[in-house]
Formats: structure tokens, C-alpha cells, sequence
């Protein structure tokens, strides 16, 4: 049934709220088809994908609350292909891409496209689309997210564009060919360790796009495809009018309309970023300008995944319930030095830079518009498995296993942060334990929060965790993480949020000459020894042997209250402990004034 709309005196706002919430519940309708059909602990447990919708032009239009790092960046891939094949798709076409060269983010995360035709003009109107992470494409280690990659070769498979469906016909061999013959040709990597669970998967994110374009046409044959293009394009406009109010506001509560930041990865590298507004017309220049260069490590960051985190943070700081898409990047010009870890050359590492250096830019346009006190500021990566190319450079079948682990989040002009959770850019869930231990040769020794990790001040950040795992069979394993080095920030007073640290809780043995000799024989009761192993890190553990990984808390905010009062004299009796401690954190000279008060 079609309906007239209300286009010359603008969008009615009963259906502009409908249509948001109908394209919205087609990527939830998406999301749900994917979760149930894939097989992979990655995908079906701790939910590692997103799903969107998208406009003729390639913009985001409408997506669920997935992973914000897919969602902003996905749109480059899905251009990416239009370009591509021009007019050249057909009806059954569904086209496979992983590579930050074509809109990527890094390589574990696969996104498959399917074009939305429409039935009489056979002509684009939508195009659906799904990013799955999946546990281990290849490379040089088990879970595809080696912490020592220095090029993006040995991160795994990288896949420019494959027609994986051909007008109806899955590419089983072409597959094969993508993500197990190519990446083991590269020396040190390995192809794709668990194909299966991989075909698996990718056909559960096929099915799902597919039942995005069955709801899609279901909207136009309710509506008619003028009326539903027509209010796509009124959801983008709200979007964009409400950004620019947002710029606006904060012209005029800060008084300025130069906003600048920076902070810095463990390395050190620069993350530097000036905001411009112009108030008039509600936009705004992102520069970052006086950023690091790319690193050798794997830390740099496609520019895909910087819109992202900028798209992320523009709606984060909207009080109001509209769908993500296009519209919030609009009123910003993103400029990016090329050359910099944001806009890294072609073969440069990034399995880091996804999931690590996006949650630094996160803090630093935070940090800019003064929002919030930093989070974690990580996602700390563990990943562990089995198979690769063996001494004589055979591939052996294995398997690969990735988790993130949640952390603090930083305290606000009003909010403390919440303890023990994903921020900002990653939005999935921890791997049950129960799923876990069953499928995996590791026990779960303790997972709870961390106390003494938050930042301090009227309002507390959140606590980090603690997670400690033990293997029960000897693995190969791997930790790719930050904020070991750098605290994570608090603003107006506030504290830093607790340093990460990541401990490798080994077992003696004989054969690694650890074993104490008490009267010329083997003690077995030797102690473990704890081994600080750093931010990035990847060892072969033993049987019995424990990594240990301790979370970073979030930055807190303003001036505690009790502090305040000290600073002020107003200090009761019973206060004095607290202002003992307080002043102990101070430099000499602060805790000698401190003492000769008292």
C-alpha cells in the first residue's frame, strides 16, 4: 500500500520516527538471523558483527547498536565496491572484502555486501550489509591478531573484492583460494587454520543480508519506494541538522570555537587533533595535523576506522534518540595527514589500529569537547590456538580463538563510569566461561573487578578487571593491548584511571631449566614465576602455565570532595587519615607543607 508523504511542508514526524525504526529493525532482524545461524564462538557468543543498511550512494542509512567501529567504517567498503563493479551487479551478486585498502578496518573482520534491486527498474535501491570478526584468517599466528605483525601480510588474508556469490552461485573454490592458498604463500604465514567454521560463518552473513533485502522490499511494497527514499534521505538530514545544533551548543557553552587535544599511545606516537568551528553554519574541521607517523608495529589506523571513531563520538555526545548514519558526518571536514599511523601506506600492519589506536582517538576528540574523563582506552586482545605451517613449512589444520576484555569507563561532569565494561568503539560481549572451558583446553581461574584501579575524584571512573586464564595443553598465545605505560586521563581534577598489566604466571620446568635442585633432584613444588610480559606480547605456554591480565580503570572527574575541603583548611578530625594519604601522593615538598600543617 503506498501512501503520500508530506514532502513540501516537511517530513511528517510520526513517520520520520516510523521509518527510522523500521530501517532499524531491519538490521536488528539482520543481526538476530546471524547470530543464530553462525557457528563460531567469535560471532554466535560474544557477538562480534554488525549490520546496516544503505543507500543507493553507499551511505550508512539505519544500523542497530553493534560495534561502533564497523558501523562508521563499513560505508567506505560498501562505496568502495559501487566503484568497483559500477553497474555491472546482478540480481543473486553478494561481494566479500576485508581489506583497509577498500574500506576495511583490519582483516579478521569480513564484510559482505548484497546490492537490493528493485524489481521493475532492476535498478540499486539499498544495499545490505554485515561485518562479521572471525577468529583466524591466516597469518603468522593462531587468532590472526599477531602482536608483532610489522606488515599486513602477516596478518592473514586480505581480500580487495570477490564476488563470492555470482548471481546465485556460492564460490566454494574461490573462497579456498582467498583465505587458505594466498596467505600461506607469504613466508613466516599460514593460510586460514579452520576453513569450515569460516565457510560457515560467512554463509550465515550471506543468509543475513539476505533477510535484510526480503524486509526491504517489504517497506516499499507497505510505502511505495518514493515515499521510503524520500524519508531515507529526511533521517539523514535530521541527523546532520542536529550535529551542527550540537557544534553550535558548543560554541556557545565553551566559549571558543578552537578545540584542541592530543594524547599518546604506549609507544609514545602523537595523536593530535584541532577542531575548528564555524558557528554560523554549524560545521566543523577535524584536523590532525601533528600526529605520529605510521609505526612499524601494527598500531596504524586506516582512515576508514578514523571516521568511525569520529562518527562514534559526534552521536555519542547527541541527546537524542536517532539512528547513526551519514548525516552526523556532514557538517565535518576530517582532515588527515597522509603518511601519519591515521592514513598509513598500503602495506602498513593494522590489526592494532582497529581495535587499540581507535579507542585513542576516541579519547582525544572526547578530550577536545571536554565530554568525559577517558576510558580504558584498550580492548585488550587475547587471542590463542593451535596449527600453521609447521618446521617444514606444511600447513596443519588448527584453530584460533580471540576475545576483548572489558575495562573502566571514565567519569563525566554528572556520571561516575561503570565498572567492568566494553567502551566507545567495541560493543560485544566476553566469552562465557560454561562456552568457554568446553570448547577450549583453558580453565578460568578468575574473572571480577579491580579494585583500586579507578580514577579518583567527585566522580569516580570505573573499574577495570581481572582475568586470569589457565591451559590446560601447551598453545600458542598471544596479548595485544595498551594503557600499560600511559594512564588513561581524568579531566577537571579528576585522577587517571590504573595502569593495564599482563602477567605470565609460569610453571617450572625441566625443560626450560627453572627447575630448582634441592640435594642433586627435582623439586616439583618449585614456585611459579610471574613474568611482567608487556603490552604486546606472544609465547608458547606450557601446560598449566596462566596469563594473568589486569584491565585498565577509567579517568575520573573533578576535584574529590573531601580534597576540596582540605584545600580549602576546612579539615575535620575525622579527616585526617585521608588527608595523610591524600597528601603522601604529592611531590616532597607538597607532603612536608602537608605534615607541618598538621
Amino acid at each position: 500500500m503506498a501512501t503520500t508523504s508530506g514532502s513540501k511542508k516537511g517530513p511528517d514526524p510520526i513517520l520520520l520516527t516510523l521509518f527510522a525504526n523500521r530501517f532499524m529493525s531491519v538490521a536488528e532482524a539482520m543481526g538476530r538471523s546471524l547470530q543464530q545461524t553462525s557457528i563460531s564462538t567469535n560471532i554466535k557468543e560474544r557477538l562480534d558483527f554488525s549490520c546496516a543498511l544503505f543507500a543507493p550512494d553507499g551511505d550508512l542509512v539505519a544500523n542497530a547498536p553493534f560495534i561502533p567501529i564497523h558501523l562508521g567504517s563499513m560505508s567506505f567498503a560498501v562505496k568502495y565496491q559501487m566503484n568497483l563493479y559500477g553497474k555491472e551487479l546482478k540480481e543473486g551478486d553478494v561481494l566479500m572484502t576485508n581489506s583497509p585498502h577498500a574500506g576495511g578496518s583490519h582483516l579478521p573482520d569480513i564484510t559482505i555486501i548484497s546490492p537490493v534491486f528493485d524489481p521493475n527498474t532492476k535498478e540499486i535501491i539499498f544495499f545490505t550489509a554485515s561485518r562479521g570478526h572471525h577468529a583466524d584468517i591466516g597469518g603468522i599466528l593462531p587468532g590472526s591478531m599477531p602482536p608483532t605483525s610489522v606488515n599486513i601480510f602477516e596478518e592473514g588474508a586480505e581480500i580487495v573484492s570477490f564476488k563470492i556469490v555470482d548471481q546465485g552461485i556460492f564460490d566454494k573454490k574461490g573462497l579456498y583460494e582467498y583465505m587458505v592458498d594466498q596467505p600461506a604463500r607469504y613466508p613466516g604465514s599460514s593460510g586460514c587454520r579452520n576453513i569450515r567454521d569460516v565457510e560457515s560463518d560467512l554463509k550465515a552473513q550471506i543468509a543475513a543480508n539476505h533477510k535484510g533485502v526480503q524486509l526491504i522490499h517489504q517497506i516499499v511494497d507497505d510505502y511505495g519506494l518514493e515515499t521510503v527514499q524520500e524519508y531515507m534521505l529526511h533521517i539523514r538530514n535530521n541527523a546532520e541538522m542536529s550535529v551542527r545544533n550540537l557544534l553550535r551548543d558548543v560554541v556557545k557553552k565553551g566559549g571558543s570555537n578552537i578545540l584542541s587535544a592530543v594524547d599518546y599511545l604506549d609507544d609514545g606516537s602523537p595523536i593530535s587533533l584541532q577542531v575548528e568551528i564555524n558557528e554560523k553554519d554549524g560545521s566543523a574541521v577535524f584536523d590532525f595535523e601533528g600526529t605520529g607517523c605510521e609505526v612499524r608495529g601494527n598500531l596504524n589506523s586506516p582512515i576508514s576506522v578514523v571516521h568511525s571513531a569520529v562518527i562514534y563520538c559526534m552521536r555519542s555526545m547527541l541527546d537524542l534518540d536517532i539512528p547513526l548514519n551519514a548525516g552526523c558526518l556532514v557538517p565535518l571536514d576530517i582532515r588527515i595527514p597522509q603518511g601519519s599511523l591515521l592514513s598509513p601506506s598500503r602495506t602498513a600492519a593494522v590489526c592494532g589500529g582497529n581495535v587499540l589506536t581507535s579507542q585513542r582517538i576516541v579519547d582525544v576528540v572526547l578530550k577536545a569537547f571536554h565530554a568525559c574523563a577517558a576510558s580504558q582506552g584498550c580492548t585488550n586482545n587475547v587471542t590463542f590456538g593451535a596449527g600453521g605451517k609447521d618446521k617444514d613449512g606444511k600447513n596443519i589444520a588448527g584453530w584460533g580463538y580471540y576475545e576483548t576484555i572489558a575495562g573502566g569507563s571514565g567519569a563525566g561532569p554528572n556520571w561516575h563510569g561503570t565498572s567492568g565494561v566494553h567502551t566507545h568503539i567495541t560493543n560485544t560481549r566476553i566469552g562465557d566461561v560454561e562456552i568457554l572451558e568446553r570448547r577450549y583446553p583453558v580453565l578460568l581461574h578468575r574473572f571480577g573487578l579491580r579494585e583500586g584501579s579507578a580514577g579518583d575524584g567527585k566522580y569516580q571512573g570505573g573499574e577495570g578487571v581481572v582475568r586470569e586464564l589457565e591451559f590446560t595443553e601447551p598453545l600458542q598465545v598471544s596479548i595485544l593491548s595498551e594503557r600499560r605505560t600511559r594512564q588513561p586521563y581524568g579531566l577537571d581534577g579528576g585522577g587517571p584511571g590504573g595502569l593495564g598489566r599482563n602477567t605470565w604466571v609460569k610453571q617450572p620446568r625441566e625443560s626450560d631449566g627453572d627447575m630448582r635442585k634441592v640435594g642433586g633432584t627435582e623439586n616439583e613444588a618449585s614456585a611459579p614465576r610471574r613474568i611482567n610480559i608487556g603490552g604486546k606480547a606472544t609465547l608458547f605456554m606450557g601446560k598449566g602455565d596462566r596469563l594473568l591480565i589486569e584491565t585498565p580503570g577509567g579517568g575520573g572527574w573533578g576535584l574529590p570532595e573531601k580534597s576540596e575541603k582540605e584545600l580549602a583548611g576546612a579539615v575535620r578530625d575525622e579527616d585526617l587519615e585521608h588527608v595523610k594519604r591524600w597528601a603522601a601522593r604529592g611531590s616532597l615538598a607538597e607532603r612536608e607543607a602537608a605534615q607541618a600543617a598538621f
